[in-house]
């Protein structure tokens, strides 16, 4: 009989790493996928015990996935032809790439029929996994994935209904921010140009322009508030009638990119030196000529975090609450932070 004591395993999982490394598995993954959260001392210890044993980083992805997946990775968004989504997608590509894994991009339109039979034909090509910025609250299709085995991140919008990763922006408390800094530059009469209030962010961020009039003691005039447009056609119109208004607004906060070149298309058309202010930071907003005040953020940050979240989830099975008994459902908040370009002129 041969002496095998001492004989390195040919194939080390993930489990022998931690086992190695005296961590949990879970702690293994998250060094794997350069989660920064984890203590320096504590990856490099797991990195030296994944060398020593063997476990190559660029085979991760095939002894993570659950089943016999296909080596792909379903993304699926509202809008291509806005930048956040094509950034987003940039940074969940940068994450999974890392481990094997290749990118497949479906648009729905903001139309959920449409995501469901992306959802449907994702999960009938076996890809090992799904990112989903949900078109609306209805996610019956996405919780059937996930409680069929195929591992579910929702971005940007909270998953509804059955447990799952997610990652989401600050929308609150970037929207509160900003608006506060239009009061604190002198302006009362605030207009509003935002997405349908059924869209998550559009909500949040509309919730946090009116706790922040609130706190200054003002409510939203009515006839200041313009909700739907998603376009920048549909928010320069938006934004037209209320530059046309007897008393108009003198600041305006729009809630997305593509609001927000509506609106400061509108206000060059109306001559007039209204104030401007928006979510998400968009290419040339430097060049505008106007003074401009933008809660900002990393969209590639916000994608590569779903990366993260998807390639973790593949290595410790389906979330806590969902389809199986894995460690519970993580929730990641992308902070915002404000971009001046230009000083709001007073009231």
């Amino acid at each position: 009989m041969s002496d095998t004591r001492g004989a390195k395993d040919p194939h080390p999982t993930l489990r022998d790493v931690a086992q190695q490394a005296q961590v949990s598995a879970m702690t293994v993954s998250r060094v794997l996928r350069d989660d920064p959260r984890v203590l320096p001392a504590t990856a490099a210890r797991v990195r030296a015990a994944a060398a020593e044993l063997g476990y190559r980083r660029n085979e991760m992805a095939r002894s993570l996935r659950l089943g016999s997946g296909t080596g792909l990775v379903g993304l699926v968004v509202t809008n291509l032809a806005n930048p956040f989504y094509s950034r987003l997608a940039l940074g969940v590509d940068a994450v999974v790439a890392q481990h094997g894994l290749k990118t497949v991009i479906g648009n729905t339109g903001h139309d959920v029929d449409s995501e469901r039979g992306l959802v449907a034909d994702l999960v009938a090509r076996r890809v090992d996994g799904i990112i989903v910025v949900p078109a609306a609250d209805d996610q019956r299709h996405l919780a059937a994935a996930a409680a069929g085995g195929v591992p579910v991140v929702v971005a940007s919008r909270p998953p509804n209904g059955f447990a799952a990763d997610c990652v989401l922006v600050d929308d609150y408390g970037g929207a509160r921010t900003v608006t506060r800094h239009l009061l604190d530059a002198g302006h009362r009469r605030i207009g509003f140009v935002g997405s349908p209030p059924a869209v998550y962010t559009a909500a949040e961020r509309l919730r946090g322009f009116t706790d922040a009039l609130a706190d200054a003691g003002l409510k939203p005039e009515p006839d200041h508030v313009r909700l739907g447009p998603q376009e920048t056609e549909e928010a320069g119109r938006a934004a037209a009638e209320l530059l046309d208004l007897r008393q108009p607004p003198t600041a305006l906060f729009c809630s997305n990119n593509r609001n927000t070149i509506g609106a400061f298309r509108a206000i060059r058309g109306a001559g007039t030196d209204t104030a401007l202010a928006g979510f998400d930071d968009f290419e040339l907003a430097d060049v505008l000529g106007l003074p401009l005040t933008i809660a900002a953020y990393d969209s590639d940050e916000l994608g590569r975090e779903a990366g993260r979240l998807l390639v973790g989830r593949l290595g410790e099975g389906p979330a806590e609450g969902g389809s199986g008994s894995g460690p519970p459902a993580r929730r990641v908040v992308v902070p915002t932070s404000l971009v001046h370009y230009g000083t709001p002129g007073p009231a």
